[in-house]
């Protein structure tokens, strides 16, 4: 019997979301008998204990294919790729296609471009069909925003996750709207930078523009 596909999320809310989108991803590629690791890298304490569940998850389930990604795998995919336990690595640009998931032995075990060298927006992890894993949950997250333009002294995060990159206003309304005809009673905006949302986008619109169009009112529903 083949074993499903297990994801184990590190971190913000953020990483949360976009394991739903690895998850909608492994799934259309085919990945069977894997754990996807979705790592951070905030503190060196959130690295340990992913470390320390990729060494539990290879003893438990000796067969899977482990994958490391997220912020601690594009920061250092050194260091995961060097780990006997270890299949794959993928950056935080790479996990979110579904051709990072189909066996390709040629690319090799670390497939991690430069995050810095992403321009588009987020809008292409903005797709109902990523939404799935959701469905049985009141709370729902969705990205609009990804990356910083910051660069404190303290932060290793825009290194994981490149420049800041903004979703489209309409298509944060229209997967808002389509989480709204699933049921979910409470929507969460999500992203690494928000008060810097906008400003890559054409007329540079601000968070509170992109919060207009939802008028809430019973039974808590987004207006057409």
């Amino acid at each position: 019997m083949t074993r499903d596909v297990d994801i184990v999320t590190f971190g913000c809310r953020l990483n949360a979301y976009e394991s739903e989108i690895i998850r909608a991803q492994a799934d259309a590629a085919g990945l069977e008998d894997a754990v996807v690791f979705n790592t951070c890298a905030v503190t060196g304490e959130a690295v340990r204990q992913a470390r320390q569940a990729i060494r539990k998850a290879r003893r438990e389930r000796p067969g899977a294919k482990l994958i490391v990604t997220g912020c601690a795998a594009q920061i250092d995919p050194a260091a995961f790729a060097a780990m006997d336990e270890v299949d794959l690595v993928l950056g935080n640009a790479e996990k979110s296609a579904a051709g990072s998931y189909v066996p390709a032995p040629e690319l090799g075990r670390v497939r991690v471009n430069d995050i810095m060298s992403v321009r588009e927006t987020a809008g292409h992890l903005i797709a109902k069909d990523t939404i799935g894993g959701l469905k049985d949950r009141a709370r729902a997250y969705v990205e609009v925003q990804n990356g910083c333009d910051h660069r404190c002294t303290f932060c290793i995060i825009p290194y994981g996750r490149g420049n800041s990159r903004s979703v489209p206003m309409g298509a944060v309304v229209d997967q808002a709207r389509a989480l709204v005809e699933r049921g979910h009673a409470e929507i969460v905006l999500t992203g690494v930078d928000l008060t810097s949302y906008g400003a890559d986008l054409p007329g540079a619109p601000k968070l509170g523009h992109l919060l207009q169009p939802f008028e809430w009112r019973a039974p808590r529903a987004i207006p057409r």
